[in-house]
């Protein structure tokens, strides 16, 4: 681990006299939120709420090859702030437009470099923008959050064996959260963004990262066991070796002392501060797509969102056919069947329709007529997305996507990148912008968080980086799904949508759920799997259970196969984080609500009256009354929605609730 930058240079201020100190400072547009920018042999902030200090800063900075320095001994030349109120679009995201208004305050230095604070009502942002006119190497970052006492914290360590920090950057960045106070957080592991500080008085702090372009993704930790958490960054890569899961990953063997190659004029990805007084607020924030740059495509009619039937997670589990199920012709137009008589976009042919090992996506299985294949999903009005593994995709980039585009594939879902480092980050953009060009989705899996790649290149139309339904395959009970369930939307969706793979239809309780790969099951009830697909942010969604299961269940498959994937708006009603949430969303004149709580059977009063006015009624699926022994129990209804727009519901243990709600 390197050592951190400010006490190397605070010994070279000893013998240099100190720069005259300058403090700025910019308000939210509602006034309620402060930084504090001071201005002296390095530059720091605090930010306050309501007038209470929630956070502050040790020196930012950044230290380049040239021995310069952003933020270290710089003069400012001037500064101005400005304000800005405007409305953005928004594509295949929880709703279309996003009010977009805030405060920014613009410093200036003489070191060739601006720093910017961005200051909206929920939260705080800064970036480093380069101004110099060559390239150069950015050797350090120092990004650190100070708390003022010894505050719980939701921790998502990186999964992972290795005990090394450097060993660490190497990870799927899926993980539950580890709940505790700030000095007992594991000083040698890192933990990925976004993670939430609770402070006193229901206020909560969530860091996270906006724009992340060309430039390593930012881990938290606390190695000195105090109250501070500190950015750390993957050096770039000096050599790599093709290896890992079936030689498709990129596995690094030594790394440069640097963080990242920057151009002339870079712009640095923004740190991120949320500040809340109530958990809902966190579960409905949209500060990293704001801080994303804007959409770079000109024509997105292409970009179709949807659902996919999906194979892997029900290990091709087809019954009462007279052929062996599994990768082969016959399973997947089965599948497309099935997607077809339930108006499913797509179809998934994940790992193992390209020959193993051989780390290319232009050898196919001969089990597998791809062509026939599309040509039978074309003619069922059903398309196909393909799986790939990161270094048979990368390493053919431009000839996989024009090759499979031609062929009439629209996606692929890409994996095992494992990996944020610079170079990784832009492998990211690059298989954005050439699948693009081909006019090609992409679902990147086994990757990091999402920072705004999908605004920036809309086409991205989902992400992993989340510890989804695939775990039940193999875990049992000591894998508490239930609890992660109602913790993951406050805080890792606030970076993005999740493909979390939904869907199950073998559900059950926390005493009888077993990792079992070829008939997996839920932990939970089946209304919580209905509820997910409107609570979970996702454009591209799974139907992760078998066409078999699903036509047992055609009441459920009916409801599941209609909720749409995209959204005109967006509200949480009420949610705390680890116990409950509830998410309405809107799609032309329907709202679809979900509901979702832990292991605690619960009754919420919710308040409608969002719907504004009209006679409504509601289609609910809600659990049965013996859900919480047998987790497969649920009651379908019809309701009138109240003229006082008053809605009591009732949970089960480890329960769901979901609806549609139309004018009558």
């Amino acid at each position: 681990m390197k050592q951190h930058i400010l006490n190397l240079l605070l010994l070279t201020f000893l013998s240099i006299p100190a720069i005259a100190q300058t403090r700025l400072s910019v308000k939210s547009p509602d006034g309620r939120l402060q930084v504090d920018v001071s201005i002296a042999d390095s530059i720091r902030f605090q930010l306050a709420h309501d007038g209470e200090r929630v956070l502050h800063s040790g020196a930012i900075a950044m230290k380049l090859d040239n021995g310069k320095t952003f933020g270290i001994r710089s003069h400012l030349k001037q500064s101005k702030t400005i304000t800005v109120k405007q409305e953005i679009p928004a594509y295949f995201y929880k709703r279309n437009h996003i009010n977009d208004e805030y405060a920014e305050l613009i410093m200036d230095f003489r070191e060739d470099f601006k720093l910017i604070f961005r200051i909206y009502n929920e939260g705080m942002a800064y970036r480093f923008v380069s101004m110099a006119k060559q390239n150069f190497i950015v050797n350090e970052e120092l990004a650190t959050f100070h708390f003022s006492k010894d505050f719980k914290a939701y921790i998502p360590y990186v999964k992972t064996k290795e005990k090394t920090v450097e060993g660490q950057y190497f990870n799927s960045f899926e993980n539950t959260y580890t709940y505790g106070p700030l000095t007992k957080m594991d000083k040698q592991k890192l933990a990925f963004s976004p993670l939430v500080v609770e402070l006193d008085q229901g206020k909560k702090v969530c860091l996270a990262e906006a724009d992340l372009q060309s430039y390593p993704g930012m881990f938290l930790f606390n190695p000195t066991g105090g109250t501070l958490l500190e950015g750390n960054f993957s050096t770039y890569p000096k050599a790599t070796l093709q290896g890992g899961h079936n030689q498709l990953q990129q596995i690094v063997t030594s790394r440069q002392p640097y963080l990242a190659k920057s151009k002339a004029k870079a712009r640095f990805p923004w740190r991120i501060a949320i500040v809340t007084t109530s958990d809902k607020a966190l579960a409905d924030n949209d500060m990293v797509y704001k801080l994303a740059e804007p959409n770079r495509l000109k024509n997105i009619s292409w970009v179709k969102p949807g659902k996919v039937a999906w194979e892997w997670w029900n290990n091709w589990g087809l019954s009462k056919v007279d052929f062996v199920s599994g990768v082969n012709t016959e399973t997947y137009k089965a599948y497309i069947d099935f997607a077809a008589k339930n108006k499913i976009e797509y179809v998934i042919l994940d790992e193992g329709w390209a020959v193993s090992l051989k780390a290319s996506l232009f050898e196919v299985v001969p089990e597998i007529d791809l062509k026939e294949l599309v040509a039978y999903g074309k003619s069922k009005q059903v398309d196909l997305i393909l799986w790939a593994g990161y270094y048979a995709f990368a390493r053919d980039l431009e000839q996989v996507c024009r090759h499979y585009s031609q062929l009439g594939i629209k996606g692929f879902k890409i994996d095992f990148m494992d990996r944020d480092d610079q170079e990784m980050v832009d492998f990211h953009y690059q298989a954005a912008e050439t699948a693009a060009k081909y006019k090609l989705m992409v679902d990147f899996h086994g990757t990091y968080k999402p920072t705004g790649l999908n605004r920036t290149f809309p086409n991205v139309i989902n992400y992993e980086a989340v510890n989804g339904l695939e775990q039940m395959k193999w875990t049992g009970p000591e894998m508490d799904m239930v609890t992660y369930d109602v913790t993951m939307p406050f805080i890792r969706m606030i970076a993005g949508p999740v493909d979390y793979t939904q869907g199950a239809m073998r559900n059950a309780t926390r005493s009888s759920h077993r990792g079992i790969n070829d008939e997996p099951m839920s932990q939970g009830t089946r209304c919580r799997q209905l509820a997910e697909y409107v609570v979970f942010e996702s454009p591209l969604n799974m139907l992760c259970d078998s066409p078999d299961s699903y036509a047992k269940e055609q009441e459920c498959t009916d409801f599941i196969s209609e909720i749409p994937t995209v959204w005109d708006n967006t509200i949480v009603l009420n949610g705390e984080i680890g116990q409950y949430i509830t998410t309405a969303r809107k799609k032309g004149n329907n709202w679809y609500l979900g509901a979702l709580t832990n292991w605690e059977a619960r009754k919420l009063d919710l308040d409608l009256s969002f719907l504004g006015s009209g006679d409504y009624a509601a289609e609910i699926y809600q659990d049965g009354i013996n859900a919480s022994k047998i987790a497969t129990d649920y009651k379908k209804k019809r309701i009138e929605i109240p003229a006082d727009r008053k809605l009591s519901v009732n949970m089960a243990q480890g329960g769901g609730f979901a609806m549609k709600i139309f004018k009558k």
